[in-house]
């Protein structure tokens, strides 16, 4: 579990394809340092776990499920990515709960700015604009974010300058990917209230409620 609140950008060092994954070396000076085996990293919001650290690298594998489900699959050698720990229990919760499991990618249609802010706003998956909901919270690249307008299929976000200058949020560009996690909470709240095929509420056959 994460926060969406982004500890260091880190750049991606070597990218070494395998049978069907690939592993991933990443360069993060002030994270790897405290990082071990087997701790769980956040990847432009894709939880991954560590493989190897080495100095101011680490590594860690992503499987060919999360790179078809995320941007991972198309990442180069000298990109730079945002990084999170694990929250640990007791941590304070300055974003909102972050799983690391991205729902689908997104596409950016604008940057602009907004007095000191920039809002971006970005095309995502129609299936996902249930789960969002103005002043709700997503995560974009692993980064909490706070909705402040939807259209159809699109979603504009508020970003502060210290988050756009600290985050890759930056570099992004009309046409850019990004990672989209929506809320926690909001997927509960669709499953309890979605219907099965025989128009049945999914959440009262899971308790034996008849309509």
């Amino acid at each position: 579990m994460f926060t969406g609140l982004v500890e260091e950008i880190g750049t991606v060092r070597r990218i070494l394809p395998g049978r069907d994954s690939v592993r991933i070396r990443i360069q993060a000076p002030r994270l790897a340092p405290e990082l071990r085996t087997g701790d769980s990293v956040a990847v432009d919001g894709v939880c991954l776990t560590l493989t190897e650290t080495q100095g101011d690298d680490f590594e860690a594998t992503a499987v060919s499920q999360t790179l078809k489900q995320s941007t991972l699959g198309r990442l180069r050698t000298g990109e730079r990515v945002n990084l999170e720990r694990a929250l640990a229990l007791g941590d304070r919760l300055g974003g909102h709960l972050v799983q690391g499991h991205v729902d689908g990618v997104g596409s950016v249609v604008s940057v602009r700015p907004k007095g000191d802010s920039r809002m971006i706003t970005v095309r995502i998956p129609a299936g996902l604009m249930r789960q969002v909901a103005e002043r709700g919270s997503v995560a974009l690249n692993g980064v909490s974010l706070t909705v402040a307008l939807l259209e159809r299929e699109r979603i504009t976000v508020s970003v502060i300058p210290h988050t756009f200058e600290n985050t890759t949020l930056k570099e992004l560009a009309p046409g850019s990917r990004v990672n989209v996690e929506t809320d926690l909470f909001a997927k509960y709240a669709e499953r309890l209230l979605s219907r099965d095929q025989t128009g049945t509420k999914i959440g009262e056959v899971e308790m034996g409620v008849e309509e």
